[in-house]
């Protein structure tokens, strides 16, 4: 498929793309980009740069889709960068910033949701409790650093470093 995709074939990379587009969108993107608009945004310059780029991709005992996830990170970054600064000066100027137009859920939307929902909260079950709870506090509930803090009986700092912590468990229970 590697080679294919070098040598040119527009085939084996619509092929490519209904492998890993999705997966990419779930857990590269959104998560670091969760405005829908944005995100569809970047998978799409994600493919295009994989597309421009893959002859410098070098087969290795590693799948292609770490190579891509990596493109999506960096743009999913460049892009939320990008948004944020357009928010600022929209604010200094005294405008409303411009948001992407609206385009309406994907049917099965709610399905992918709950479905993200029920893994994540596996994921979770899988983790010592207080990790669990430091997540919870702080990424679900939207708590401050503070509240999770007196809530957990610790520091800020200390609650940093068990989010960090718990952060890193949680990736490697996490489904890839």
């Amino acid at each position: 498929m590697i080679l294919r995709l070098q040598a040119g074939d527009r085939t084996a990379f619509a092929t490519l793309y209904g492998w890993y587009g999705d997966l990419l969108y779930r857990q590269a993107i959104l998560p670091r980009l969760p405005i829908p608009e944005l995100a569809e945004d970047c998978l799409r310059e994600t493919f295009r740069t994989a597309l421009e780029r893959i002859d410098t991709f070098r087969l290795e005992n590693r799948s292609i889709f770490f190579w891509l996830r990596r493109i999506a990170v960096n743009k999913a970054i460049d892009i939320h960068r990008r948004h944020r600064r357009d928010e600022r000066l929209a604010e200094a100027v005294g405008a409303e910033p411009e948001l992407p137009m609206a385009v309406p859920d994907r049917p099965d939307r709610n399905l992918e949701v709950e479905e993200l929902r029920r893994m994540v909260e596996a994921s979770l079950a899988n983790l010592n409790a207080r990790y669990a709870r430091a997540l919870r506090l702080r990424l679900l509930e939207e708590r401050t650093r503070e509240e999770c803090a007196e809530d957990l009986g610790v520091s800020v700092g200390n609650f940093d470093v068990i989010l960090h912590r718990a952060a890193k468990a949680f990736r490697k229970v996490f489904p890839p």
